[in-house]
């Protein structure tokens, strides 16, 4: 009774800080300072939703060997639950077919399920529900013990496969969300974009942009996010399979044709 009673209590810290400023939030004055291999710019990268928080193509990066991750296929949010009959409308316009909530239950009852745009799958892809009651009561402070949970917490890969597999097999638009759009939703971006070839630089950009989107300033983890978070859960990944391409084939169990398909779908 009391572990779940403490991860309820870390849910209810997940839904306030990112229902902190639902309404329009100002963007930060700057963006990280744009990388070489930055191709779309912050303002055509995002989706001009109204009620979803942090919502953006997960596209438009150059990889080290050149190739280019397409637009208009993969994109990234807040949760749903407030999308506006504009925002569901723009969402189809994009041809987002499949939407992946990465929230725990608790979460969902909270905040209320998503609005998906109409004939969209919903897929519940819980990544940190089965984690310790101390990591769970972390979530607040978005520090290294949640990100370090991504990679060690049970379900949690299952459910960031799940997310890859779907992007590389279906034809339309797939979209993933977590609460605030940054956390689980990062990792899930910086994961993908790796395994596409973007450099570390870059794949650190599109996480951080997360600061922008949200009006965090610096230092602020219950809106935004640091750079050493993410340092933890590639860390995390080192310790617990040896490198980056064993987490992939290990952690995540994505096949060589996994991985094919993801490059075959996204790379032009």
């Amino acid at each position: 009774m009391r572990t779940r009673a403490v991860t309820a209590a870390a849910a209810v810290t997940i839904a306030l800080s990112a229902s902190l400023g639902s309404a329009a939030i100002a963007f930060a004055a700057d963006p990280p300072a744009a990388t070489s291999s930055v191709v779309v710019n912050t303002d055509n990268r995002a989706l001009g939703l109204t009620g979803v928080l942090n919502a953006r193509d997960a596209g438009g990066y150059q990889t080290a060997d050149g190739h280019t991750v397409r637009t208009g296929l993969v994109f990234r949010t807040g949760d749903l639950s407030k999308a506006t009959d504009d925002d569901l409308a723009k969402l189809a316009a994009d041809n987002v077919v499949s939407v992946h909530d990465l929230r725990t239950g608790y979460e969902q009852q909270l905040m209320g399920v998503d609005k998906v745009p109409a004939g969209a799958i919903e897929h519940h892809d819980d990544i940190i529900g089965q984690a310790p009651p101390q990591v769970m009561a972390s979530t607040l402070s978005a520090g290294t013990d949640l990100y370090r949970a991504f990679i060690t917490a049970p379900g949690a890969s299952d459910g960031f496969a799940n997310v890859l597999r779907d992007i590389a097999y279906n034809p339309g638009g797939v979209l993933f969300h977590c609460t605030a759009g940054k956390d689980r939703t990062g990792w899930t971006s910086a994961v993908l974009l790796t395994v596409l070839g973007v450099d570390k630089d870059t794949v650190y950009y599109d996480y951080l942009l997360s600061n922008y989107y949200r009006g965090a300033k610096d230092g602020d983890m219950m809106n935004g996010v640091g750079a050493a978070a993410l340092d933890a859960a590639f860390d995390q990944v080192n310790k617990s399979y040896g490198s980056f391409d064993n987490y992939v084939h290990e952690g995540l169990k994505l096949s060589d044709a996994d991985v094919a398909a993801l490059k075959a779908k996204l790379l032009a």
